[in-house]
């Protein structure tokens, strides 16, 4: 008489079912189940698919995931910055993001594991995610490509920090701030000030915040009839920030506004027009982005668009937590943005 194939053989009484049992029934190498478990992106969807299929028949649990309680919950959530160590620990929008982060989690039992993650070991990142250790992800400042981790949610809930830049990542959760829009309104007061040649210091453009926030500032350059090449990017660090407004300055000495994608390079920006001997806002009117905590404390007081970084990792977290409780939740939020004026412009 034969086993009842249908059925896993943990529900038979035979031995747990192994790596081996799931490529036999998905039909695929035991090489290939491996690379599925281990979060690899060069796997295509369908092999994904049967792969999923068959490790939820067989009731396939790796080994690291089979040594937890029986209900097979960690309580534990990671977040992943695939950021090097040095800008997470001097950008001040990581700090209030995990701070928003703690707040939604502290009355819950769940514990937060913070990878800070380097290109170099993205890998080594994903088969932590995937090998039983954490019930759920949160990822925050993702770039294209291997630090997308888009594939990681096909197998684990996760919620992202932000869009994906590529249409081609299909992510089902995202929290996200409404960059264009900040960008918008923060050149719109440049205009409103009177600034004729306004340039911008735009963020990275591998990175959605990067990409929307020069979308806004070009946006309103358009409507107004004025030129919109007046760009330099950084970063998003004030290093990055002062060689991009020396670039601007030497490109174009009249500029008399620049709209900088973050906080800290408007930092760095000050420094660049100060050292020329020009003033600010006088001859050059500086707008930032974040309202960190370093903004009111410059000198001038710089004016800003407010990202509620705290409330997005709130609302991060609480999404998180109720998508591995199996509740229905918004596929996207989109969180709302405001200028706060100071001294600067």
């Amino acid at each position: 008489m034969t086993a009842d194939r249908g059925t896993p053989a943990s529900a038979r009484g035979g031995s747990a079912p192994t790596l081996e049992m799931v490529a036999a029934h998905a039909g695929v190498s035991r090489a290939t189940v491996s690379r599925v478990v281990n979060g690899s992106p060069k796997v295509s969807p369908d092999v994904v698919e049967a792969v999923q299929a068959a490790i939820a028949v067989l009731n396939y649990v790796p080994n690291r995931a089979a040594r937890s309680l029986a209900s097979r919950r960690t309580q534990a959530i990671a977040l992943v910055v695939p950021e090097s160590t040095a800008k997470v620990f001097n950008d001040p929008f990581f700090a209030t993001l995990v701070q928003g982060i703690g707040l939604a989690l502290a009355d819950t039992d769940y514990t937060l594991s913070m990878l800070i993650e380097s290109e170099a070991a993205s890998d080594k990142t994903r088969k932590y995610l995937l090998g039983g250790n954490v019930d759920g992800a949160l990822v925050a400042s993702h770039h294209t490509g291997d630090h997308s981790y888009a594939h990681v949610s096909r197998a684990l809930p996760v919620v992202f920090g932000g869009r994906p830049l590529d249409p081609g990542e299909q992510v089902n959760y995202t929290v996200d701030v409404d960059n264009a829009h900040g960008a918008e309104i923060a050149t719109e007061h440049l205009v409103e000030r009177g600034r004729q040649r306004i340039a911008t210091i735009g963020g990275p453009q591998d990175m959605p915040p990067g990409v929307d926030r020069l979308r806004g500032w070009r946006n309103v350059l358009d409507r107004a009839g004025r030129t919109s090449d007046l760009v330099e990017f950084g970063d998003f660090s004030p290093e990055s920030g002062a060689i991009a407004m020396r670039r601007l300055l030497e490109r174009d000495p009249t500029i008399d506004g620049v709209f900088c994608a973050n906080d800290q390079m408007a930092m760095g920006a000050y420094a660049a027009i100060l050292e020329t001997g020009r003033t600010i806002p006088g001859d050059v009117a500086v707008v930032g982005f974040d309202d960190d905590r370093y903004a009111s404390m410059a000198v001038p007081p710089l004016t800003t668009v407010h990202q509620p970084s705290l409330q997005m990792g709130e609302v991060m977290a609480r999404t998180l937590v109720r998508l591995i409780a199996g509740e229905d939740v918004p596929s996207a939020t989109l969180l709302s943005t405001q200028l706060v004026v100071r001294a600067s412009s």
